[in-house]
């Protein structure tokens, strides 16, 4: 119930100001308004759904300000993610990195979101994975879906797609042997992609999260 509002959140089915009815998507999924509740809660706690007493209860507008505090740590926490898990991958998971980064190549000259999406989280989560530390993976939960909320809203405007190469470098980093050199690339390319979807949020005048572009 939970991973289904929050995809549906994420992805912009659910719009940002949409109100949510409790009985209604009960209705709808066949089950009791109990799990929906817990599941609004949740995404409540986490910051995607707001409500207040005596009012409705809504998906929460996009944040201008909570999307840009949000990318660096966003990208510090996946630099982490790379220097703690990079040097315990094996060939299984170098040949994992290749594979979803030739997805996320197909997903991209198809204009496909989601399949985009899935794709780079499938290549990041090899080293969240081999990282085996539950606080990033807690910390990256809760805050990977106020990123992607904006990614998805503004992928189709996206005019480059320089991430498939900036993943190559990280894997090539990785099979030299040099963790650190991965997981300062695996921070810019967090970091660049904040840059160039900061620019389409209001009051865009803000200093970006770095000069480079993670084009996707």
């Amino acid at each position: 119930m939970y991973t289904a509002l929050l995809e549906a959140i994420v992805s912009g089915r659910l719009e940002p100001g949409l109100r949510i009815r409790d009985l209604e998507f009960a209705k709808q999924l066949g089950v009791s308004r109990t799990p929906v509740r817990e599941a609004i809660q949740k995404l409540q706690d986490e910051g995607l759904v707001e409500s207040s007493p005596g009012s409705s209860t809504r998906v929460t507008p996009l944040d201008p300000r909570s999307v840009r505090e949000a990318f660096p740590v966003v990208a510090s926490l996946h630099s982490l993610a790379t220097r703690l898990g990079g040097g315990r991958l094996k060939s299984a998971d170098i040949a994992e990195l290749v594979s979803a980064n030739r997805l996320l190549a197909n997903a991209m000259s198809a204009n496909d979101a989601v399949r985009a999406t899935a794709a780079d989280d499938q290549f990041h989560g090899v080293f969240l994975a081999a990282a085996t530390n539950q606080e990033l993976v807690t910390a990256l939960s809760r805050l990977t879906p106020k990123v992607r909320r904006l990614e998805y809203m503004q992928f189709g405007s996206l005019a480059g797609r320089r991430s498939v190469s900036q993943h190559k470098e990280i894997i090539e980093a990785i099979r030299q042997g040099d963790v650190r050199r991965a997981a300062a690339l695996a921070e810019m390319n967090w970091l660049s992609l904040g840059a160039l979807l900061i620019r389409v949020l209001p009051d865009s005048g803000a200093p970006a999260a770095a000069p480079h572009e993670k084009e996707k």
